[in-house]
């Protein structure tokens, strides 16, 4: 069959024909040339038994290794890739991640990415995929934004199970004393479904159980992925699942799952899970793909295990955390950091003219067309954030992502922005060169690692209190005036206090879109009040969350979710997926 227009693999589909882009990133993905993944982790001298394959390009590595990694004392430079706040036209922080550890890979250093495992929820509603894009992807890419190695699944079944193992208790008598109107624990799913986000269970009749209000989530806003993520051993799983807090009784004392004994069953189901995913970019470098927490309502990053290991395997590890720096970053920095004892060499906050354009005012429609004003304009936003991580104690480098609809003044408005604080400002091209095309950003990063030493420091103490933390956060790193704590969230956190909860640290839940609670407001802005309504405890995890504003814990799919853009061909190659 021939058909008009660029040249494409036309594939008949079991109900049209449909042409795979060549210049798309899923047919740039099934064009490469990939390794064995027993090659990739020989690179890593990760030995045969250790690894366990999941067909010929990703696998598993042992647990008994991941341990033994992460026992040495030689440990990678750490490079943290972050961005500012998204907007519609794309900033490109995975694709950089991947493009940074490509160019270090031929610069000659043994290199490692480690990047989180792509949700369902945004592959098939408005984000896409989460793989990179262009010449700087991980792979194979399909299957690494669909089921992957199962990881996600095992985390929903086991956080299901607890909602179940619930459930039953309070049918058989509930001798615990659990108070239906006081349980806490919801139940998952990894696709974005609006009609879940309330509902009402043991309808039916005495057979079904007790009807009561509860509601689903997404699973990598689940308090079992951010366990998950932050647990070193099977061991330290099995406690921590133990330690989530349900509910409460009628005396309203706190109930954990391990009053249940549910934490077995629960660690059964994520042993295989927990050992880390290994697969590789498009040029072969290897990467560490496991654990996704969601940033705006969650932590943020990859499993903590996952990290540590690849830093007893490499000279350098580039990782990223989730969406802008206020989010991502600041969570990366102090809940994973905090707990992990590790810290970043350098931080790289990736940047794009056309998101810049639209913190200055310009909308969608309108990014490809030169404004300089508005690039200018819209480097508040980035600074900011460049000054968030600075604060942090660690040194930093801008990446701008380019587009072909970039001009040399704009790229320059960028750089001169940069200049005014003495930060450099590095232009990339990894999207259409791969590494090569990051080969400068690499050298800035080696640099930096040699030459300014990080002096990391945590943005609060442990011993603070939980509303002088949330407020820290608020002004000093999204700039508020004030917080406005509802009554209801104010008794929360009196509460966990009482408990011995104060120690903890905060995971902030807001709009990634701006600084403040309205994603409307673009730019920097500042003297605003954040609205915190609700908190919850993630006692297994070790944080406590804070929702500000509208955030929701469950989203919904855009009018036009990307799902209806996926197709198979009747050859079983799958299409559509970005």
């Amino acid at each position: 069959m021939v058909a008009d227009g660029p040249p494409g693999r036309l594939r008949e589909t079991m109900n049209n024909p449909r042409i795979i882009d060549p210049a798309s990133d899923i047919a740039i993905a099934q064009a490469a040339s990939l390794r064995p993944i027993e090659d990739v982790a020989a690179e890593l001298a990760i030995p045969p038994q250790s690894l366990f394959r999941y067909g010929p390009r990703k696998g598993k590595v042992s647990l008994d290794f991941a341990a033994e990694a992460m026992a040495r004392p030689a440990k990678a430079k750490l490079i943290l890739v972050t961005a500012i706040s998204p907007t519609p036209a794309g900033e490109g922080k995975t694709t950089t991640t991947i493009g940074l550890g490509d160019a270090l890979r031929r610069q000659g250093h043994k290199t490692t990415i480690c990047l989180r495992e792509p949700s369902l929820g945004p592959c098939f509603g408005a984000k896409g995929g989460a793989t990179g894009g262009g010449h700087a992807q991980v792979a194979p890419m399909e299957d690494i934004n669909l089921h992957f190695t199962g990881d996600l699944h095992a985390i929903t079944t086991a956080h299901n199970l607890l909602a179940a193992l619930i459930d039953n208790h309070v049918f058989w008598g509930n001798q615990l004393g659990l108070d239906p109107r006081r349980i806490t624990w919801r139940r998952v799913m990894d696709l974005n479904d609006r009609s879940l986000r309330g509902i009402v269970t043991g309808l039916g009749g005495p057979a079904n159980g007790y009807a009561r209000e509860t509601g689903f989530d997404i699973t990598v806003a689940s308090e079992v992925m951010a366990i998950f993520c932050l647990s070193r051993s099977l061991k330290d799983l099995t406690e921590r699942l133990g330690n989530i807090v349900v509910g409460r009784d009628h005396h309203k004392n706190l109930v954990r799952a391990s009053q249940l004994g549910a934490e077995g069953a629960m660690a059964a189901l994520l042993k295989d899970a927990l050992a880390p995913n290994l697969v590789q970019t498009l040029e072969g470098t290897p990467a560490f793909i496991h654990g996704g927490p969601f940033a705006n309502i969650a932590h943020g990053c990859n499993s903590l295990l996952a990290t540590e290991t690849a830093m007893g395997l490499a000279d350098f590890v580039v990782t990223e955390a989730g969406f802008g720096a206020d989010l991502g970053a600041e969570k990366f920095l102090d809940i994973k950091c905090r707990k992990a004892g590790i810290s970043p060499a350098a931080v790289v906050v990736v940047a794009t003219v056309r998101a810049l354009k639209m913190h200055g005012g310009v909308a969608l429609k309108e990014v490809g067309q030169e404004n300089i004003a508005a690039v200018t304009a819209g480097a508040s936003n980035l600074i900011r954030h460049v000054q968030n991580c600075q604060s942090f104690g660690l040194p930093v480098v801008v990446a701008i992502n380019r587009f072909t609809s970039d001009t040399p003044a704009e790229l320059n408005a960028i750089t001169e922005a940069c200049a005014t604080i003495g930060v450099q400002a590095v232009p990339c091209n990894h999207w259409a060169e791969g590494g090569q095309g990051a080969l400068d950003l690499a050298s800035v990063v080696t640099a930096f690692t040699e030459t300014k030493p990080a002096t990391f420091q945590l943005l609060y103490p442990d011993d603070m209190k939980l509303a002088d933390k949330i407020r820290t956060i608020a002004t000093k790193i999204y700039h508020a005036g004030d917080v406005a704590f509802e009554p209801a969230a104010a008794a929360q956190l009196a509460g966990f206090e009482l408990a011995g909860f104060g120690h903890l640290p905060v995971c902030m839940a807001k709009t990634q879109y701006s600084f403040s609670t309205d994603p409307t407001r673009k730019g920097a802005p500042s003297g605003f009040t954040l609205p915190v309504r609700e908190v919850r405890l993630s006692a297994g995890a070790g944080f406590i969350v804070v929702l500000c504003g509208e955030i929701l814990t469950m989203p919904g799919l855009p009018r036009h979710p990307a799902a209806e853009d996926i197709f198979l061909t009747a050859e079983g190659e799958i299409g559509g997926l970005s």
